[in-house]
């Protein structure tokens, strides 16, 4: 048996050359049970060697860093297009929606093509303003301290509001999605207006591309069992669809 000296160098070495590690594999060929790997990949944490994620590490840093919404556009931008294409066609005929904010979800709006009438209780400007050239569609505005970062409002004034509302369908777009974290953002005020939406809605739809899987943010908006689909794109890993159907969600890849 290797020493842990030894066992240790082994999985900086692989994960230099790989950029990513699974404690499964790493059991096989080193011979020892997924508790001690997942020891080791503490210890090297803490030493700031790597980072850890579900079922693995990774080189990479999960921590969502916060960026004006002006720049997050143009990051995945033709994945984002195709994921809010799909969410606006889940939208039913009377529907009553809420939207969260974020990139993703302007997309969604910007999709919508509404059959009879629609209320949307939104969050975000961009979305308020994208949604007030659609026929049919009341908006209701959530009021509060304005974030520049994500061109949202957050605050009492809006959880007050949505305490007296319920919607068939929430569609939240996230910072961060970690199948043990759970969905986070970066702002924790972001963080627990989304909760409060969660509780005013019956359905929960993620719009995520696939590079928030595996970030982490500041602020923890729920447990990942409490989606209900998630909508992204093709570069998810097979490996984390089978984990989050596995949780009963429904996963659309687009």
């Amino acid at each position: 048996m290797i020493s842990i000296a030894e066992r240790h160098q082994y999985i900086l070495n692989k994960i230099q050359n790989e950029g990513r590690l699974d404690v499964q594999s790493l059991c096989k060929e080193l011979d020892v049970s997924s508790v001690t790997i997942r020891k080791d990949l503490k210890l090297l944490e803490d030493k700031n060697l790597l980072y850890r994620t579900h079922g693995g590490a990774t080189l990479n840093n999960p921590y969502a860093a916060d960026r004006p919404v002006n720049e997050k556009q143009y990051l995945q931008s033709s994945e984002k297009d195709r994921i809010g294409l799909v969410a606006a066609s889940l939208i039913e005929e009377n529907d009553s929606i809420i939207i969260a904010s974020g990139t993703s979800v302007l997309s969604l709006a910007k999709n919508i093509v509404p059959i009879g009438s629609l209320t949307v209780i939104t969050s975000a400007l961009n979305v308020a303003l994208e949604l007030l050239e659609k026929p049919q569609t009341e908006v209701i505005q959530l009021g509060g301290l304005l974030r520049k970062s994500s061109a949202s409002v957050t605050g009492p004034y809006s959880e007050n509001i949505l305490q007296d509302i319920f919607c068939s369908k929430l569609f939240l777009g996230v910072d961060g999605i970690d199948l043990d974290v759970g969905l986070t953002t970066t702002s924790a005020l972001e963080a627990h207006l989304n909760r409060q939406m969660i509780a005013a809605s019956q359905k929960i739809i993620v719009l995520a591309d696939s590079t928030k899987f595996g970030k982490r943010g500041f602020g923890k908006i729920c447990s990942i069992d409490q989606v209900d689909h998630v909508i992204t794109d093709s570069g998810i890993s097979e490996q984390t669809v089978k984990a989050l159907e596995t949780l009963g969600i429904k996963v659309t890849i687009t």
